[in-house]
């Protein structure tokens, strides 16, 4: 894979090979920010388990105290006064069957869904377009609730969803490299106390085998995960 000369230069700021604890990792991280637009700044966590078992599977949702510094598009399946209350609170879009018909027919602008329990009759027609996505409402998220309102008010403060990919890692983004170290260290080990918590009681051995951060253009800077196990 060939490289831009700004990565090549990133790459020389950090020792890529090197465990370094969180606060020297993020400030490592955030001097390979060199982009013209406000990157964000990423963790890819691998664990030490296996995600084709159920008993070993790791997903929750946590609110970031700094948020994500991205403006969230939120779509919320629901009818009678919570549609008006999902507005009020903060809901891009609220409603029910006429919002099933236009994501069928291709729109997606929105980046959250949530779900008012006595919806999901209809939300489930829309699996297969939501759910290869990531956008499928889940009540281990949070995003199927019968209190849309909260719901509505977590995810535009910046709440996250973490779950393993096929490979055993979770990628989330932690916020933006403008936010400086300090707030980007409360996420992280925001994000990461929520991880761990979340172990399997079935996982054996070294639970967090990895942690690196990662601005959008820049290279990988590892985390010692050894407080983490």
């Amino acid at each position: 894979m060939k490289h831009g000369k700004k990565y090549q230069d990133s790459t020389k700021l950090v020792d890529t090979a090197a465990l370094y604890d969180t606060t020297e990792a993020i400030e490592n991280c955030l001097k390979t920010a060199k982009a013209k637009f406000d990157e964000t700044v990423e963790i890819h966590v691998r664990l030490g388990v296996d995600s084709r078992h159920a008993e070993q599977q790791v997903r929750g949702a946590v609110v970031l105290p700094n948020g994500t510094g991205k403006t969230v598009r939120v779509m919320v399946f629901c009818k009678g006064d919570k549609v008006d209350a999902a507005l009020a609170a903060g809901a891009d879009y609220a409603g029910a069957e006429e919002y099933m018909q236009k994501i069928q027919g291709g729109w997606m602008d929105f980046d959250v869904v949530i779900a008012s329990p006595d919806m999901m009759g209809v939300v489930g027609r829309l699996g297969k377009v939501l759910g290869p996505r990531g956008l499928m409402p889940s009540p281990k998220a949070g995003t199927v609730t019968p209190d849309v309102v909260k719901a509505v008010q977590e995810a535009k403060a910046g709440k996250i969803e973490y779950r393993l990919d096929k490979t055993n890692i979770i990628h989330c983004p932690i916020g933006k490299a403008s936010f400086g170290v300090e707030k980007l260290q409360e996420n992280f080990e925001t994000l990461m106390g929520a991880i761990v918590k979340a172990k399997p009681a079935a996982a054996k051995g070294q639970y967090v085998k990895s942690c690196v951060l990662a601005t959008t253009m820049g290279p990988g800077v590892k985390v010692n995960p050894s407080k983490f196990c």
